[in-house]
């Protein structure tokens, strides 16, 4: 099971191998996200009834139960840093084996981290092999010198073991934790993009996630404290009305693009509070709310590219890809298009099985990739899915049980 655990929704996906071995999902469950804020639990029971809830709708709908689940982390406190490890190759006749390898992803992770600071992932970008660049798998080569270049993904010690505890406390074990683009963007960029160049940015509800893929491996990771409900927020302030409200109005009527509006399009109503009666506005009111913060995200995402990463190549970059649920207003794309210098698309997951139209959304990239990824596990490990009848005090009562303990 992949979980995707967001500021604004849990998404829960069950996926199995079927009898041609081919990953089918079998089950999606979505419930709102009510314990964390800008993607870092501040409420413990909140956010365990969210997941539990999520699970349990997905449970239902595979006629599975799941044991363990790949999760998502993210929030503000995720940090990319590249790295680099130097070698000796020691084995016989230097050719260099799996053993070298590991031991130069070793040297390339021995950086010095804050205490409450951990590495979740190591992503190589290249090998070096006596100062040749470009290898991808340097087993079986000859050389003296081994080299590795590296992308180190690391988040809050504490950030992480809260979000573990919500997830235990819902009766499920944690077999991996997985940066959030890092996993909607194994399911959303095909090896081609991330050859040539692709900027992807996971647009969520509380933070707006960015990863740089150049030649086939991510170069640079940073998160905006910024995301969907600021723009929700915006509305709600500028009406006076309540955010729930706001938020509704922002997915019915709501454009990134003032050119994408229609004219004379039925009129967009504003609920009444506190006795007040309800006004009326248009659509091109409320993308006049909406587009000056969606141009702020992405011209701030240009420029921390820009500044932070020493990239400026927009012309040869492959292209920009949104994801996640801040990205599917309308003209999203087009407005991004207007500011970052090279293609532009909308992410959608690819090679779905199964309940393709639940899965084949930006919104639910992160939960597919952590199918994915646990997918991966089973082959080596065997998955641990039975039947739902033979859970012992699930559901609520596993729930409550674990709440006194």
């Amino acid at each position: 099971m992949g979980l995707d655990i967001g500021t604004t929704r849990v998404c829960a996906i069950i996926g199995e191998y079927n009898e041609n071995e081919e990953l089918e999902i079998l089950g999606v469950g979505v419930s709102p996200s009510n314990g964390l804020r800008k993607g870092v639990v501040i409420n413990i029971e909140a956010t365990q009834k969210s997941v539990l809830e999520a699970v349990e709708q997905a449970e239902q709908m595979a006629g599975r139960e799941v044991e363990t689940v790949v999760a998502s982390i993210a929030g503000p406190h995720i940090e990319g840093i590249n790295s680099r490890g130097v070698v000796a190759v020691n084995s016989k006749g230097r050719e260099i084996t799996q053993n070298d390898v590991d031991r130069v992803m070793e040297a390339a992770r021995a950086v010095v981290l804050p205490m409450d600071r951990e590495i979740i992932h190591l992503l190589p970008q290249e090998y070096l092999v006596d100062e040749q660049r470009g290898v991808k798998d340097p087993r079986d080569m000859i050389g003296v010198r081994l080299e590795a270049e590296v992308h180190l993904i690391t988040a809050s010690i504490t950030a992480a073991q809260n979000l573990i505890k919500c997830i235990n406390r819902a009766g499920l074990k944690v077999s991996e934790m997985m940066y959030e683009s890092l996993a909607a963007s194994r399911a959303s960029l095909t090896p081609e993009e991330k050859e040539i160049g692709t900027l992807f940015i996971n647009i969520g509800g509380g933070t707006t996630d960015i990863m740089l893929y150049l030649n086939g491996a991510p170069h640079y990771t940073s998160v905006l404290p910024l995301g969907g409900k600021e723009v929700s927020s915006d509305i709600a302030i500028i009406l006076k009305i309540p955010f729930e409200e706001a938020e509704k109005i922002k997915i019915r009527d709501g454009f990134c693009l003032a050119s994408m509006v229609e004219e004379g399009g039925e009129p967009v109503i504003i609920p009444g509070v506190g006795g007040r009666p309800p006004l009326s506005t248009d659509r091109n009111t409320i993308c006049s709310y909406i587009q000056p913060r969606m141009t702020e995200i992405f011209e701030m995402i240009k420029k921390r590219v820009e500044s932070e990463a020493g990239f400026t190549a927009w012309q040869s970059l492959g292209g920009v890809v949104l994801s996640g649920g801040g990205a599917m207003l309308p003209g999203t794309v087009e407005l991004a298009q207007s500011i970052f210098p090279t293609a532009v698309r909308m992410a959608e997951p690819f090679g779905v099985n199964g309940l393709s139209r639940e899965v084949c959304r930006p919104d639910r990239s992160t939960a597919y990739g952590l199918v994915l990824q646990g997918a991966q596990q089973a082959l080596l490990q065997g998955p641990v899915i039975r039947d739902t009848r033979s859970r012992k005090g699930g559901g609520l009562k596993q729930w409550l049980r674990n709440f006194f303990e």
